[in-house]
């Protein structure tokens, strides 16, 4: 009975370290893109889709609440703890790039929202973009236009909220 208590103490506990976790990512943070993370008001990135599985199932999967990670003051969400895990032990392998938000549009100086569905993923990195016909645009020529995006990602990070298209 005893240990049984201990184990009640412990989740509780664990419980609350997660709830302050998220609301600090979710406050520090300001949402829509007004910062470097394409996070929503809750602080989570990709509308919850599941990092890994861009990458290990080709496809976008919705995750769980149950399954999560923290980077860069964003909340990930995952289909199972395997994946989880696989973020864990390298997220910069499965994060989005450019913070979650359109690919094309670092390219071209602008600050989009990323459409998880929208996704293209080329040498190991996941690119969102804000439609499929820009998907299209950014799949003619990956290489070029990530060579532009690196140009203006500082810049276009910097920026307080989206752009127009």
């Amino acid at each position: 009975m005893r240990s049984f208590a201990r184990m009640i103490g412990t989740l509780r506990r664990q419980v609350a370290i997660a709830v302050l976790a998220a609301l600090s990512a979710s406050t520090a943070f300001a949402q829509h893109g007004k910062s470097a993370v394409n996070v929503d008001d809750n602080g989570v990135i990709l509308r919850g889709f599941d990092a890994v599985a861009y990458q290990i199932d080709h496809k976008a999967v919705q995750g769980s609440a149950n399954f999560t990670a923290t980077r860069d003051g964003a909340i990930y969400y995952f289909a199972s703890a395997a994946n989880r895990d696989a973020f864990k032990a390298d997220p910069a392998k499965y994060a989005p790039a450019y913070g979650g938000y359109c690919a094309m549009g670092v390219a071209v100086g602008k600050k989009l929202d990323g459409d998880p569905a929208a996704f293209t993923v080329a040498n190991g990195r996941l690119y969102l973009n804000v439609s499929d016909k820009v998907r299209s645009m950014w799949s003619k020529d990956i290489a070029g236009n990530e060579a532009k995006a690196v140009k203006s990602w500082s810049s276009v990070q910097a920026r307080s909220g989206f752009d127009k298209m």
